[in-house]
C-alpha cells in the first residue's frame, strides 16, 4: 500500500498529457499543411513552435516566455491582421488561418493553466476543421486518424491528471507502466471509433459535399488553359509531378496514346500566344447530355472512342477531350464553346467535375470539310514582327511543295529531325525566344516546337494555331484509370487543310532520356488507387453510390452459400496441415533461403546498380556510346568534385553550377566537361563522349 502521493507518478501523467496534447496540435497542423494551402512562412513558424515545445516538454531546453512578451507580440499581430487581409492574403479564409496559427504558436509555447490547455485543444480542432474545408486529398484521412488517436490520449490523460493533481492519499499504486497501458487503451478506443464511424459513413450518404467550397480560393493553377500562355510556361509545368486528371477509356482504344486537348490559341505576338476577346457560344445541356457533332462530323466514318474524365483542381474551367467530341454527358446546365473549338464551364473552375464523352479520333471517309470564312482564315495567318530568317527558313523547307498537306508534313519532319528536346530553360529570357530557339539554342520543349511550326505554317500561307493539353499519361492497372500529371502537359499544332479541316501535327521529338519505371513509381500507382477510392467513395459518395454498394454486397452474400463456406474451411484445414508438415521437413533449407532473402533485400539493389554501372563503363571503353551515357559520365565528374570538397546543389542546372565555381584549373575542366555533356545529351554528338572520358 502506498499512502502518499507520488511525484514521479504525477510527472508521468503530466508528461503523457503534454506529449498527447502536442500530438493533437501537430496532427491538425499537418492536416492543414497537407492541403497545400498553408504558405511557407506560416508552415515553418508553426512547425518550429511545435518542435520547440517538444524540446521544452522533454527537458532538453529551458526557455521562459513572459506574459509581457506575449502581450507585445499580440499587439503587433493585431496591427498586422488588417494588412494581411487587405494587402497580403486579400481573402478572409487565408487571413483567418494565419490568425489561428498565430494564436496556436503563442499558446503552444506558453500553455501553463487549465484554461490555456483548453484553448490549445480548441485550436487543434479549428486546424482540423480548416483542413476539412481546404483539403480533398487522401492524406486528410490519415491526419484525421492521427488526430483522433491523440485526441483520445489527451482527454483520457487529462481526466486522470485532474484528480491526481489534488492533495490526497492514494490507496494503491496502480501507476506501474502507466504510459504503455494508457497508450494501448488509446489505440483500442481510437480503432473502435474509426470502425464504428466508418460503418456509419457508408450507411449515411453525404449530401453536403460542397457546403464550404465557395469559401476556398483556387490554390493550384496551371497556366496555358486560359486565353493566354507565355513561352516557357508549359516547360515550367512539365517539371511538376502533381496529378491533374484521371481518364478511363473503354473499348479497343484503351492502350492507344491520346492527346487531351484543353485549349487552342490563335494569336502570337512574338512571346505569347493568346485569344482576342470575342463572343462565346453557350450550349445548353439537356438531361445531362450535350450533343456537339455538326452535320459534317456526323457523316464522317473513322475511329471513335468512349471515355470518362475526372478533373482535379488546376485553377481553370477548361474541359479536356480526345479528338473531336461528339457527345458529352456532364452534370452542368451549360457549356461554353469558344471560337477556337475549345470547351469551358464558363464559371469557377473545373475542379471535381466528372464527365463522359464520345469522340471522333480519325476520319477515313466522308464529305469534305467546309472551308474557313475569309476573315477567320486571315486571323489564323496573322504574323507579328518576327525575325525574317524564320520566314526564309519556312519557305526553304517547303520549296517545291504545292499542297498545304505536304508543306505541313515537311515542316513537322524538319523540326523533329533537326532540333533536340530538353526541359532546360534558358538562363535569361531572350529578346526573341522563337529566333533564339531556331537559330541559337536549337533545343527546347514542346511549346517552342509547336510555336515554331505554327509560325512557319503561317509564313507559307497555311492557317495554324497552337493547342495545349496533356499527353496520354500512364495506365494504372489497379484501378483501370489513366493517371495524368502536370508533367504530361504538352503543346502541339492544328493546321487547317482544304477538305480535311483542322488536323493535328506534333513536331516535338521524343525525350532522349525518358525516366525509366522504378519501384517508387509503381508504389505511386497504389497511392493513386487509394486516392481514386477516396474520390469515388468519400468525396463523391451520395445516395446513388450507396445503392451501388448495397447492391454489390447483396450480390456477394447471395453467391456465398453455406456449403461453399464449409468446403472452403475443409480445404483450409487440409492445406494448413500439409503446409506444417512440409515446413518441418524442409526447415533447414527454409532458414538458408530466409537468410539469403534478407541479404538480397539489404545488398541486392546496391549490387545490381554497381553491376549496371560497370557494364555501361565497359561498354564505353569498347567505344559503344549512347546519348544516355552522358549522365553516367557527368555523375562521375560530380563524385570527383565532391571528393575535392565541391558539391553541386540539386536546384542548380549544370551550366549554372560551373558558372558559380571560383576560377581554377578544376573549374576550367568542369566547365569544358559540362559543355561536352550538353553536346552529347541534348545535341546527340557521340564524339563528345571521348572528350568527357579524357577530361
Amino acid at each position: 500500500m502506498d499512502v502518499k502521493p507520488s511525484r514521479d507518478r504525477q510527472g508521468a501523467v503530466d508528461s503523457f498529457f503534454e506529449f498527447s496534447l502536442l500530438g493533437l496540435v501537430a496532427s491538425g497542423y499537418l492536416a492543414v499543411a497537407g492541403s497545400g494551402c498553408l504558405d511557407t512562412v506560416t508552415a515553418i513558424l508553426a512547425g518550429a513552435a511545435l518542435v520547440l515545445r517538444a524540446l521544452l516538454v522533454a527537458g532538453v531546453l529551458r526557455l521562459r516566455i513572459t506574459d509581457r512578451m506575449v502581450a507585445a507580440a499580440t499587439i503587433v499581430y493585431v496591427a498586422f491582421f488588417p494588412l494581411d487581409y487587405f494587402l497580403l492574403s486579400r481573402e478572409f479564409l487565408p487571413a483567418t488561418v494565419h490568425l489561428v496559427f498565430f494564436v496556436c504558436i503563442a499558446k503552444v509555447l506558453t500553455a501553463k493553466t487549465r484554461r490555456d490547455y483548453l484553448l490549445v485543444k480548441v485550436i487543434a480542432f479549428l486546424e482540423l476543421l480548416a483542413a476539412s474545408v481546404l483539403s480533398s486529398n487522401l492524406n486528410f484521412f490519415l491526419f484525421l486518424a492521427l488526430f483522433l488517436l491523440f485526441g483520445v490520449a489527451t482527454f483520457a490523460s487529462s481526466e486522470i491528471r485532474r484528480p491526481a493533481r489534488r492533495d490526497m492519499a492514494v490507496a494503491r499504486g496502480g501507476m506501474r507502466r502507466f504510459g504503455w497501458r494508457l497508450t494501448a487503451l488509446t489505440l483500442v478506443i481510437a480503432a473502435g471509433i474509426l470502425t464504428m464511424t466508418g460503418g456509419l459513413f457508408f450507411l449515411l450518404p453525404r449530401t453536403a459535399r460542397a457546403a464550404f467550397r465557395h469559401l476556398v480560393s483556387e490554390r493550384y493553377h496551371l497556366p496555358g488553359f486560359s486565353n493566354e500562355v507565355v513561352l516557357g510556361q508549359i516547360g515550367e509545368i512539365k517539371q511538376l509531378n502533381t496529378p491533374v486528371m484521371r481518364v478511363r477509356i473503354y473499348g479497343a482504344a484503351r492502350e492507344r496514346p491520346l492527346k487531351w486537348r484543353g485549349a487552342a490559341l490563335s494569336q502570337f505576338d512574338g512571346k505569347r500566344w493568346y485569344n482576342p476577346r470575342g463572343p462565346v457560344q453557350a450550349l445548353k445541356v439537356e438531361h445531362g447530355v450535350l450533343r456537339l457533332a455538326d452535320d459534317w462530323q456526323r457523316w464522317q466514318s473513322g475511329v471513335r472512342v468512349n471515355y470518362e474524365v475526372q478533373l482535379k483542381d488546376i485553377g481553370a474551367d477548361a474541359l479536356f477531350f480526345a479528338g473531336v467530341p461528339e457527345f458529352v454527358a456532364i452534370p452542368v446546365p451549360t457549356v461554353q464553346r469558344t471560337p477556337t473549338d475549345s470547351f469551358r464551364l464558363g464559371y469557377g473552375t473545373a475542379e471535381g467535375v466528372r464527365y463522359g464523352a464520345y469522340s471522333l479520333l480519325e476520319s477515313d471517309g466522308g464529305p469534305p470539310a467546309p472551308p474557313l470564312a475569309e476573315q477567320v482564315r486571315n486571323e489564323y495567318l496573322l504574323l507579328p514582327d518576327i525575325d525574317r530568317r524564320i520566314i526564309a527558313l519556312a519557305r526553304e523547307v517547303t520549296a517545291g511543295l504545292q499542297s498545304e498537306t505536304d508543306r505541313a508534313a515537311a515542316i513537322e519532319t524538319y523540326l523533329k529531325r533537326n532540333y533536340a528536346y530538353t526541359l532546360e530553360l534558358p538562363a535569361q529570357a531572350p529578346a526573341d525566344p522563337l529566333a533564339d530557339f531556331l537559330f541559337a539554342r536549337r533545343k527546347g520543349h514542346c511549346e517552342y516546337f509547336a510555336s515554331a511550326m505554327a509560325v512557319m505554317l503561317r509564313a507559307v500561307w497555311v492557317p495554324a494555331r497552337v493547342a495545349t493539353g496533356f499527353q496520354s499519361g500512364v495506365l494504372n492497372p489497379v484501378t483501370g484509370w489513366r493517371l495524368i500529371r502536370a508533367s504530361d502537359a504538352h503543346s502541339w499544332v492544328e493546321a487547317f487543310l482544304p477538305g480535311a479541316g483542322w488536323q493535328t501535327y506534333d513536331p516535338t521529338p521524343p525525350d532522349p532520356s525518358p525516366a525509366a519505371p522504378s519501384l517508387l513509381s509503381r508504389l505511386g500507382l497504389y497511392v493513386d488507387a487509394a486516392e481514386t477510392f477516396w474520390q469515388e467513395w468519400v468525396l463523391d459518395y451520395d445516395l446513388e453510390r450507396q445503392m451501388v454498394l448495397a447492391y454489390r454486397m447483396e450480390e456477394s452474400s447471395r453467391k456465398l452459400r453455406l456449403p461453399r463456406v464449409d468446403r472452403l474451411m475443409g480445404w483450409w484445414r487440409q492445406a494448413r496441415g500439409e503446409a506444417a508438415a512440409w515446413t518441418r521437413l524442409h526447415a533447414g533449407r527454409l532458414a538458408v533461403l530466409l537468410a539469403a532473402s534478407v541479404l538480397l533485400a539489404l545488398f541486392g539493389p546496391k549490387l545490381w546498380r554497381w553491376l549496371r554501372v560497370r557494364q555501361r563503363v565497359n561498354r564505353l571503353r569498347r567505344g559503344r556510346i549512347e546519348v544516355s551515357d552522358a549522365t553516367l559520365l557527368y555523375r562521375r565528374m560530380l563524385r570527383l568534385l565532391k571528393a575535392r570538397g565541391i558539391e553541386k546543389p540539386a536546384w542548380l542546372t549544370p551550366i549554372e553550377f560551373v558558372q558559380l565555381l571560383p576560377p581554377s584549373e578544376t573549374a576550367a575542366l568542369a566547365h569544358e566537361l559540362t559543355a561536352a555533356y550538353n553536346e552529347l545529351r541534348f545535341g546527340g554528338k557521340l564524339e563528345s563522349a571521348a572528350r568527357m572520358r579524357s577530361l
